[in-house]
This record gives structure tokens, sequence and C-alpha cells, in this order.
């Protein structure tokens, strides 16, 4: 068995998988279940970031800023399995 190079490249690669392969079981399951208790506890998060965008307006030129992280419980659940994966690679 080959073993990877251990870095800090790696290990961020990781933890954004595992929080985008969460993000989408996510939507998957907000889609497929019906209102209740499942989608309560693993779909519904909150949203960390700038909401609305900060702007700055020169008249030339306008700059928008802005950046929102959406977590939920299938998202943590996929970055602990990210790194959990980068620890056994």
């Amino acid at each position: 068995m080959a073993t990877l190079q251990r870095s800090f490249k790696l290990l961020f690669f990781f933890i954004l998988l595992g929080g985008f392969l969460g993000g989408i079981l996510s939507e998957i399951l907000q889609r497929l279940s019906p209102e209740g208790f499942l989608p309560d506890i693993f779909v519904k998060g909150f949203a960390i970031g700038l909401n609305p965008p900060f702007a700055i307006d020169l008249h030339i030129i306008t700059f928008t800023i802005g950046f929102t992280f959406t977590i939920n419980l299938l998202t943590l659940l996929g970055i602990f399995l990210g790194v959990f994966t980068y620890k056994q690679a």
C-alpha cells in the first residue's frame, strides 16, 4: 500500500472534499425526505459570512467582496470523515 506525503494542502483538500460531499448529501436528503424530524436534525443549518456582501463604489469601478459558509450536521460529518481519511492515508 502506497502512503501519501502528508501536507497541509492534502489536509485542506480532504476537508473541502468532505464538506462538499456532506453538503451534497444534505441537499439530496432535503429534496427526498418529507418535513419532519429527520430534515430538522441533518439538513437545517446556519450560515456564517458577510450577508449582504461588502461593496465599495468608486463611480468608475465597483468592488464587491463577500462569502458565506453554510454549515449543517451532514457537512460537519463530511469534514470529520475527511480528516479521518487524511489520518488513515
